[in-house]
């Protein structure tokens, strides 16, 4: 933890987690939180669907939900950051308190519900910035919509020019009747009309189309999302959302809130679900891993399990904004002591 994130962490959880959250937006969008040095570092650089990326470390969606500091993160050292969601139409999730740190645990329970600007103010946002870093674009459903495709065919029509990548948002456990659309067949019928929206975008080359999964898939559903994955020949997986599920070990009071539980308790299930997706597909599709992840050693692990890129997010809350930077530069060490001159080398290591 930076000295300067030692010296604010008790101001920020003085307040209520979503209150604290808002501060942290206002404080990157004024230029108020310290600069980290950049990485550079030949042994991380990760080249990945035609993207140049510093380093594997990047920012999974749900910070920057409003496209709001998209650039002030990037200069926090990730080597990408994913924002979003967002949904087609504005919408404000669901009712307050919606958001709930488990200080005991380092971990997170979110019920947000996909609170958005929506696709009109995330297009102005994205198209006034200098396309200068790697930003990807999560995308999911508004709550009433009863046909999803027809939401993630709107906003890639909107968003996808402005995009690094793009993620279709099919996991989240607060949108209800969303994670249903993870079975093969309703996957299968998304991914075709998402795929020819992305083919009809007025950009070359296309931003690559990932789909989010779930930690909570049964062995079964698993094999059908990478077997459509592979048929349909998708660009990647986001591995994996928000879990469902309480470990016995949790401590904090909130551990009985609804919603989807993220942070350290959730490292093993989403690293065991990345480690089984990277067998089943042989490795045939990149993967981004997360979940869980808070150091060095659980980002490597992440690696190792099968992810071509790392995400982090919870651990920012404990931890302060240039953990990215702190992972990244001891990624190297952990890389020579297993024989590995570059990071790609490790990927899927642990499979093999």
């Amino acid at each position: 933890m930076s000295a300067f994130y030692k010296l604010i962490r008790p101001f920020l959880h003085a307040f209520d987690a979503e209150t604290a959250h808002g501060l942290s937006i206002t404080a990157l969008k004024h230029g108020l939180v310290p600069l980290p040095a950049p990485v550079d570092e030949s042994s991380l650089r990760v080249k990945l669907w035609g993207l140049d990326f510093p380093h594997p470390i990047g920012l999974a969606a749900g910070l920057d939900k409003h496209i709001e500091v998209p650039d002030a993160l990037l200069a926090q050292g990730f080597g990408f950051v994913e924002v979003g969601s967002v949904t087609p139409k504005p919408q404000t999730g669901n009712p307050r308190p919606r958001l709930f740190r488990l200080t005991e645990d380092e971990a997170v329970i979110n019920r947000f519900g996909f609170n958005s600007c929506g696709l009109e103010a995330a297009a102005g946002r994205l198209a006034a910035r200098a396309r200068r870093g790697i930003v990807g674009i999560n995308l999911g459903k508004n709550k009433e919509t009863p046909d999803a495709a027809d939401d993630y065919v709107k906003l890639i029509a909107g968003l996808g020019p402005h995009a690094d990548y793009v993620v279709c948002n099919v996991s989240s456990p607060n949108t209800p009747g969303l994670r249903a659309l993870q079975s093969r067949e309703q996957l299968d019928a998304i991914v075709v009309r998402v795929q020819e929206a992305m083919a009809a975008l007025p950009v070359d080359p296309k931003p690559p189309l990932l789909f989010k999964i779930a930690p909570d898939l049964t062995d079964a559903d698993l094999e059908d999302v990478v077997r459509v994955s592979l048929d349909r020949g998708l660009a990647g997986l986001v591995v994996g959302n928000t879990t469902l599920s309480r470990p016995e070990s949790l401590r904090s009071p909130h551990a009985k809130e609804t919603g989807g539980l993220s942070g350290k308790p959730l490292f093993p299930l989403a690293t065991a679900v990345l480690q089984k997706t990277y067998r089943l597909a042989g490795g045939k599709i990149p993967l981004i891993g997360v979940g869980g992840v808070s150091d060095a050693r659980t980002a490597y692990a992440k690696i190792r399990a099968g992810a071509s890129l790392v995400q982090l997010y919870s651990a920012l809350v404990y931890q302060g904004p240039d953990l990215a930077v702190r992972i990244a530069r001891q990624l190297p060490a952990l890389l020579k002591a297993d024989g590995y001159a570059h990071v790609s080398e490790a990927v899927g290591a642990d499979c093999r």
